[in-house]
């Protein structure tokens, strides 16, 4: 998890060899309409995708050449919000098809897969629910101040009404 300050942006890296898998999974966890830009670029700075405000993404590649490859998240077009962000970096080195590879081994690389995708899962989940609980929280912050509002109004009328039905009955005297 990060926070990328209001018209910053933040890069990273990954050194990856031709045919190595790498996945990129984010979701914006607070601050602003939840979205940022985020791009995947090879050695020699192509843009490999590029998502523009987006709460959520995954962003999958198979390097075609040896290199640095760099991702970044931007939050350049705000000027005032900070955002949060979670994100998760699956690589996955290439096997050549030739190599013998030992059923085990395969099989331990299936339940390597399996519990990476679990664990993704959860911190999915515990972002979903970090934002869920902020707009409950911000929903009933506001019923609240309603509710104070429409009684304080409320006061208000019945002290009026009161003040205005004793001065209709009250008796003028003209002296």
């Amino acid at each position: 998890m990060i926070d990328i300050p209001a018209s910053k942006k933040e890069c990273f890296f990954e050194d990856l060899h031709v045919n190595d898998k790498m996945t990129v999974t984010y979701q914006v966890g607070g601050g602003g309409h939840l979205d940022i830009d985020f791009w995947l670029a090879d050695p020699d700075n192509h843009a490999l995708a590029k998502h523009i405000k987006e709460t959520t993404g995954t962003v999958s590649i198979t390097a075609e050449k040896d290199g640095r490859h760099e991702f970044c998240f931007s939050n350049q077009m705000s000027t005032v919000v900070d955002k949060i962000v979670s994100f998760n970096v699956h690589g996955v080195i290439y096997v050549d098809s030739d190599d013998t590879v030992a059923p085990i081994e395969r099989e331990i690389r299936a339940l390597a897969a399996g519990l990476t995708a679990v664990k993704d899962e959860q911190e999915y989940i515990v972002v979903r629910e970090r934002t869920h609980r902020n707009t409950a929280e911000s929903t009933n912050s506001r019923v609240k101040w309603w509710s104070v509002m429409q009684a304080i109004v409320l006061f208000l009328v019945v002290a009026w009404q009161v003040y205005y039905l004793k001065s209709f009955f009250e008796v003028k005297r003209a002296f």
